[in-house]
């Protein structure tokens, strides 16, 4: 284990030769972000390469490659020769990695968060969170041979029965977001090998570093050579992915332009594919809600991991009297501190890109321009010592309505939009009216109240004072509606499902052809 974190953080402290433009820091010279084919690291002889830079100082930390066509085909042909031992290897010893696995990344937490702080530049406390949110679902994994079970039906006839296996489907892919560089990888391939499947990654090209991190840590807890795989780059990386026939599926995460492309490419050429899109979700506050409990619980699901969450709690609507407390609201919101990721007692930390910073700020904007009230503006907040870095404060727009652009799209930034409204059935016909589906929480001390919500509200995932309703992996991830393309959600039973085919065999024994039931014991002659 020493081994790999020497060779995985070497790209975190080697001194990069830079020039200077603009904020960011572009390297002549820097460590480079290998391939992982047939279970070795694998220098890229890409032409084009894309700088990864720290997001609280746009100092350059790596350089992916772009994989060229060949690498890419040969990450390929390496999982389809994996597959079939694989695929027969017993449950139990795919278990035994599992578990062996599970270990692993728990023993390394803090370099896992270290790396993505430095690539992502969330806190390092969120990081420790991304990474235990994935390992949960490893955990998860080594319950396999229970969740592997087929089913069985005897005597469906005379002496006939019918039973069925569920069986991997081969190749299968995994396409990651920026956001979570742990967690989401970790929703897919372990999920994927455990039921008999080979893999091809690409993570983000944005922090790919603990993609890296984990695949090397399941090959040494004896996942075979050939199992996974790590491809990188954008476009045409992509493109590979939903057209080779070789790949029977594919796992998205990430915004609804890329998600929508990825599932209709990739459906027409006949392939299994799950999609998490984007999302809007709203935070219903009633005013009999315990306030201090409820204003806490909107500050940390809007701001934390600045916003850069399909879960954020980015949109507030206040039923009735719950207006007042908006107020103290922007008070606990003042409150938190914005620094660096990985310096103590930062609440939140940068956003991954200046182009992002300048989406953010330009939504807010067209908020103002459009008529809501700018409550909190942290869009020109200083970080000393780090004043290339990526930053923006909490934001906070008042009285927003569903036409404007701040409302209509995701802001994935630390902005909270909110709105006032007189009943329940008010609230619930603002959700319900948005094309997203992803999340949504209900804050009261009502029991009535939230049952009505949680029957009443058209969204795959619900939370009873629950700010990120996020399931843990023995259920699954259930957004739906524009948040959402394909049959089988991720993890948990739905899972399984997606990476699984069902076989149904049905036998017919007479009972006729039994054969004796004694043993002849006399002498045998010839006759």
């Amino acid at each position: 284990m020493a081994t790999l974190l020497r060779t995985t953080l070497q790209p975190l402290r080697t001194q990069a030769v830079l020039r200077i433009c603009g904020s960011r820091h572009y390297a002549s010279t820097a460590p480079t972000t290998k391939l992982f084919i047939n279970g070795q690291t694998v220098e890229s002889q890409a032409t084009e390469w894309i700088d990864v830079h720290n997001p609280a100082t746009n100092e350059v930390v790596t350089r992916v490659p772009k994989s060229t066509p060949a690498e890419m085909q040969a990450a390929v042909d390496a999982a389809k020769a994996a597959f079939p031992s694989w695929s027969e290897t017993t449950i139990l010893t795919r278990q035994q990695v599992m578990f062996k696995f599970q270990q692993l990344i728990k023993d390394n937490m803090a370099a896992l968060a270290k790396n993505i702080t430095t690539e992502q530049g969330k806190t390092l406390i969120d990081a420790e969170g991304d990474v235990l949110r994935g390992l949960q679902v490893v955990e998860h994994c080594c319950s396999i041979t229970s969740l592997q079970l087929g089913e069985t039906l005897p005597s469906i006839a005379k002496d006939m029965d019918t039973h069925t296996y569920r069986l991997p489907l081969g190749v299968v892919a995994g396409v990651t977001p920026f956001n979570f560089p742990a967690m989401i990888p970790l929703w897919m391939f372990p999920m994927a090998a455990v039921c008999g499947n080979t893999c091809i990654m690409k993570p983000s090209e944005r922090d790919p570093g603990a993609t890296m991190m984990l695949v090397e840590m399941a090959k040494e807890a004896g996942l075979p050579d050939g199992v996974v795989n790590v491809i990188h780059g954008q476009h045409d990386a992509v493109n590979f992915i939903c057209d080779n026939p070789d790949i029977r599926a594919i796992s998205f995460v990430g915004s609804d332009q890329a998600g929508q492309y990825i599932y209709e490419r990739g459906s027409k050429n006949g392939k299994r594919v799950q999609s998490n899109m984007g999302a809007k979700n709203h935070g219903v506050i009633m005013p009999d809600a315990n306030k201090e409990n409820t204003l806490n619980q909107l500050c940390g699901a809007a701001f934390g991991a600045a916003g850069q969450r399909c879960m954020a709690l980015s949109t507030a609507v206040f039923v009735g009297e719950a207006k007042e407390w908006i107020p103290e609201l922007i008070e606990r919101a003042k409150q938190l501190k914005v620094n660096a990721g990985d310096q103590p007692g930062a609440d939140l930390g940068p956003l991954i890109s200046p182009q992002a910073k300048q989406r953010v700020c330009e939504l807010v904007q067209s908020g103002v321009e459009q008529g809501a009230e700018l409550l909190l503006d942290g869009r020109d907040i200083k970080v000393p010592g780090y004043e290339n870095g990526n930053f923006v404060g909490p934001t906070v727009l008042h009285k927003v309505n569903p036409d404007m652009k701040c409302y209509e799209e995701e802001i994935f930034g630390p902005v909270l939009v909110s709105m006032e409204v007189d009943t329940l059935d008010d609230a619930l016909e603002v959700i319900n009216s948005n094309p997203y589906g992803n999340g949504t929480a209900i804050f009261t001390t009502n029991g009535a109240t939230a049952r009505k919500f949680t029957q009443a509200v058209d969204v795959g995932q619900v939370g009873v004072n629950v700010p990120i309703p996020v399931p843990l992996p023995m259920f699954s991830f259930t957004g739906s509606r524009g948040s959402f393309r394909g049959d089988s959600n991720f993890y948990g039973k739905s899972g399984i499902q997606f990476y699984t085919q069902i076989k149904t065999v049905t036998s017919l024994w007479k009972e006729s052809d039994v054969s004796h039931t004694r043993a002849a014991v006399a002498m045998p002659v010839q006759k």
